[in-house]
């Protein structure tokens, strides 16, 4: 009798160890105490914070002037199918590491190809815009598939090729082929590294992309060896003797648009130790001016810096004759961030200094300020031929 007492209080004890494991495993999460791993310093758009069995990502800026943030619960692979989210809380939740992801901007493909991670992505919009030769390799042996384009995506393919995850581009919410995306349960995660107004803001977003891979450690050991780099240039830029006169961009349909003084470029331009014409103005994106009020002012700088898609003097003298009466086109001191394509047309700059902020950087200085750098390579910012 004593024998079956004690083997009914051990069942019952089973029982009631069982069920109460099962109710820990289902109930929400609890925040961890702990710091993050990956601390976001110059980044505005988004936020890391590590739970004890998943991480929270948190875009704050999917596009200007979006009213809506965005969360989305990273869980390894092992733990999803034991733990029970908020399902209010999170706009999509995705099982890590990732192995197979679409990508909608070309700025996407340099963090993940710096991450070791190129062979994850499995479509793009339009691959021709890619220039990476990694990735182009991808692309010619079939594992990088063409989606279309971005506006447009081919969202049968998308299923087709059935990613865990997208990585989403978009200037407002309003999307018909994500929201279909959406519809067939598959993950959409918005990326707004486009919208970051400072050089070391958008190279941060790499911190964006590591925690997919579960690679936050190598995220940070990357983006501290870029950041260094980039203040001990812009320190450098200081000792400059001299501060150039420079103004940007150029024509389309009419209108003169120059960088907003808060813009990345002018960002760069002032860390280059430049006198930026339009710098001392508020707006972060492109100023609208007209070709007599660009003259008035500018023409007598000493650099131009990106006039348009124009990529030599010849070009521009055709373009419009009054591009010649500016000092720089006599001078021969006009460069441009549209001269290195990838094989197929994509431009490079837009595509890989974003995550190279530093090399940009010294591009500007070894052409405003030679002296400083002169055994530098140019690696975005070339003359015109």
């Amino acid at each position: 009798m004593a024998a079956l007492r004690n083997y009914f209080y051990a069942l019952l004890g089973a029982i009631l160890l069982l069920t109460f494991s099962c109710k820990e495993q289902n109930k929400p999460l609890e925040p961890s105490l702990e710091p993050t791993d990956s601390v976001v310093h110059h980044a505005t758009g988004f936020n890391v914070v590590h739970y004890p069995n998943y991480t929270e990502l948190e875009v704050l800026s999917p596009w200007p002037g979006a009213e809506k943030k965005y969360r989305y619960a990273l869980v390894p692979k092992e733990k999803l199918a034991s733990i029970t989210l908020p399902s209010d809380r999170f706009d999509a939740i995705v099982g890590t590491p990732v192995e197979k992801i679409v990508v909608t901007s070309t700025t996407h493909i340099a963090p993940i190809e710096t991450l070791g991670e190129l062979d994850a992505i499995v479509g793009f919009p339009h691959t021709d815009y890619i220039s990476s030769p990694n990735a182009r390799k991808r692309i010619a042996d079939g594992h990088i598939k063409n989606l279309g384009m971005n506006e447009l995506l081919n969202t049968e393919m998308v299923l087709l090729l059935n990613p865990e995850m997208v990585v989403g581009f978009s200037i407002s919410e309003v999307n018909s082929a994500y929201d279909m995306i959406q519809r067939a349960g598959m993950p959409v995660v918005y990326n707004g590294d486009w919208a970051e107004q400072t050089p070391l803001g958008k190279a941060e977003w790499i911190k964006f992309f590591a925690p997919f891979f579960q690679k936050e450690q190598m995220a940070d050991s990357i983006f501290n060896k870029i950041e260094d780099s980039y203040n001990q240039a812009k320190a450098l830029a200081l000792k400059a003797k001299t501060k150039p006169t420079v103004f940007t961009g150029g024509l389309y349909k009419d209108v003169w648009y120059v960088a907003g003084g808060n813009s990345w470029m002018a960002q760069f331009l002032k860390d280059a130790n430049a006198d930026y014409l339009w710098g001392d103005t508020a707006e972060t994106g492109s100023i609208g001016l007209g070709l007599e009020s660009v003259l008035d002012k500018a023409q007598h700088a000493d650099y131009w810096f990106n006039p348009s898609s124009q990529i030599s003097y010849d070009e521009l003298a055709e373009v419009n004759a009054h591009h010649t009466q500016f000092d720089a086109f006599t001078t021969r001191k006009i460069y441009s961030n549209a001269i290195e394509k990838g094989a197929t047309g994509g431009i490079v700059f837009y595509e890989m200094a974003p995550q190279r902020p530093d090399l940009v950087l010294k591009d500007f200085i070894a052409i405003l300020h030679p002296e400083l750098l002169p055994n530098h390579t140019l690696h975005f910012i070339k003359p015109l031929n």
